[in-house]
């Protein structure tokens, strides 16, 4: 009688909860450009794809979780922040997708990040928690600690908990205001395993709404008669040496179904070559993947009194890339990717490159800019390859004046492209290479090219030659001088080449809306032509524009 009190009070306690909302909660995930950077060997964007994955599946029903991630679609924009994922029930498999396809490239502005998130939380009305995942510090000039504090002061019951991905002691307590000042907690994960513990007391086990009321506990299962029923192992190759507390294996353990093929949810996961286990019997189903790439199934039976054995050769080797822009460069080239592919798999690295790789050719391609090299390597199980990838790579230091030995250009605004040294048919040049602003760098391929400069209405050119590992500075002479125009009341401003042609029009250079204009033109006579509003008739002004010089002119 006592037993089926206790089932039937379970049972109505059960069915309370399922009327209880979970709590709000919003996974902020670091994806800037760090994140390419690598933990034993893999890449931690590797890790948190993967990571996320496993631990999404074991989040409670009911549990409302939103994604946010930030620095994954510009490059240095403090302002690259995305709602991927809004929050609600059953949104695991949707984060865990957006995850997967992540590039990480940007900045790190942690702090907006959290405040956005916040505010879709609506944290000032309701119960919230932000989980901020980043392997970084702010960057993009905001304080963290200052915001914690004005969330905890303006919110119902705000919460946020930190986890510094590979970050060090002295980076973690810069970020770890951000918990403490919300009564949150800061975890420090160091490799996968200590991520997924972080995750999992975090998102799997964020505490919900409970009643009171306690449960009759159930009777002990009785202790198995050996200390562990299951001994899991793992090698690269046969007679090889266990891969041991080695966290690039990561094992999922499955109940086998009427094929012999995982059924279900898995019931474990574990980050190691060798651990041990304890399940009832019955027919399982082991999954090893070695670091993302290489996946292998394993059967086994678990049965009364014996130790089940499941064993795993990956048929592997361990590979180390090099990317390097000469043969003699002492240091490898961090700004280099490095694309490695075998089998149905690819991944790409940003420096070096160090991965597992299934025996057989592996093919790697390495981009430095617009230079780009293509290899393959042969590897052997249980051999251990290391290679330098050459990417044949200058750079340019980019700079423009306004005049030969005159004025330096200063401004974001100067477009810099390198183009090939040869015309096409048609007189335009193949482009190589391009970016904004003075005082900036071009990674080129070495040979002969020329480096064009085009600020407002003005373009110059240098041609050059730059070799492998080359570092040059080219300044481009713009050959111009600045027009200003002031035309109060006007709402058009043109400027027109003094010269007509033959049908008697003159060439346009740049117009604008409003009273003011300010253009880069080259030396020379020009007419401005203004227009206004009303009956007021058109008015024109002559103006002479000098290399290096700065003219302004006036229209009333």
């Amino acid at each position: 009688m006592r037993l089926k009190a206790a089932f039937m009070l379970l049972a109505g306690l059960l069915a309370a909860t399922e009327t209880i909302a979970a709590d709000k909660t919003m996974i902020v995930l670091d994806a800037s450009g760090s994140m390419w950077g690598q933990i034993g060997g893999r890449s931690k964007i590797e890790i948190a794809r993967e990571t996320l994955g496993t631990v999404l599946k074991s989040v409670p029903a009911g549990t409302e979780l939103g994604l946010m991630v930030y620095g994954h679609r510009e490059k240095g924009s403090c302002s690259d922040i995305e709602l991927a994922v809004p929050p609600g029930a059953g949104t695991g498999e949707a984060i865990t997708s957006f995850v997967s396809g992540l590039s990480p490239k940007g900045r790190t502005p942690l702090t907006q990040s959290v405040e956005q998130a916040a505010d879709i939380l609506k944290y000032t009305e309701d119960k919230a928690t932000v989980v901020l995942v980043t392997d970084g510090l702010e960057t993009c000039e905001a304080d963290p600690c200052a915001l914690a504090s004005a969330l905890e002061s303006k919110g119902v019951d705000f919460t946020t908990h930190v986890v510094g991905f590979g970050l060090t002691e002295e980076e973690g307590r810069q970020v770890a205001c951000l918990a403490e000042n919300t009564g949150g907690t800061y975890f420090q994960a160091s490799d996968a395993a200590q991520l997924v513990a972080a995750l999992t007391a975090t998102v799997a086990e964020a505490p919900m709404a409970k009643p009171v009321e306690e449960v009759a506990a159930a009777e002990p299962e009785p202790e198995p008669a050996v200390e562990f029923n299951t001994e899991f192992d793992s090698v690269l190759s046969e007679g090889g040496p266990s891969l041991g507390d080695n966290d690039n294996v990561f094992w999922q353990v499955y109940k086998a179904d009427a094929g012999g093929k995982p059924a279900g949810d898995h019931l474990e996961s574990q980050y190691k070559g060798k651990f041990s286990g304890n399940y009832p019997p019955g027919k399982y189903v082991a999954v090893a993947t070695l670091q993302s790439a290489i996946k292998r199934e394993v059967p086994f039976e678990v049965k009364d009194g014996a130790v089940a054995t499941p064993f795993v050769n990956f048929d592997a080797g361990h590979v180390t890339i090099h990317p390097k822009r000469t043969p003699e460069d002492a240091e490898d080239d961090e700004n280099a990717a490095v694309e490695i592919a075998f089998g149905g798999y690819s991944t790409t690295y940003y420096g070096t490159a160090r991965f597992y790789a299934a025996a057989g050719e592996v093919t790697l391609t390495g981009k430095i800019g617009p230079s780009v090299v293509a290899q393959t390597v042969p590897v052997k199980a249980g051999e251990t390859v290391e290679r330098d990838l050459v990417i044949g790579s200058g750079v340019v230091l980019n700079k423009a004046v306004y005049a030969e030995g005159g004025t330096a250009v200063d401004s974001g605004n100067v477009f810099f492209e390198v183009v090939a040294a040869n015309k096409n048919i048609d007189g335009t040049r193949k482009s190589i290479a391009y970016n904004y602003g003075t005082g900036t760098k071009l990674d080129v391929p070495p040979g002969e090219h020329v480096l064009t400069a085009k600020l407002g209405s003005a373009t110059g050119e240098v041609p050059f030659t730059i070799k492998a590992g080359e570092t040059k500075e080219i300044t481009v002479n713009i050959n111009a001088g600045v027009l200003a125009i002031t035309a109060p009341g006007a709402n058009f401003i043109e400027i027109l080449s003094a010269t007509k042609d033959i049908q008697g029009n003159r060439t346009s250079m740049s117009y604008n809306y409003g009273a003011e204009w300010q253009d880069t033109l080259p030396p020379g006579d020009y007419v401005v032509a203004v227009k206004y509003e009303g009956d007021t008739a058109p008015k024109e002004a002559k103006a002479t524009v000098k290399a290096g010089e700065r003219s302004e002119v006036t229209v009333q």
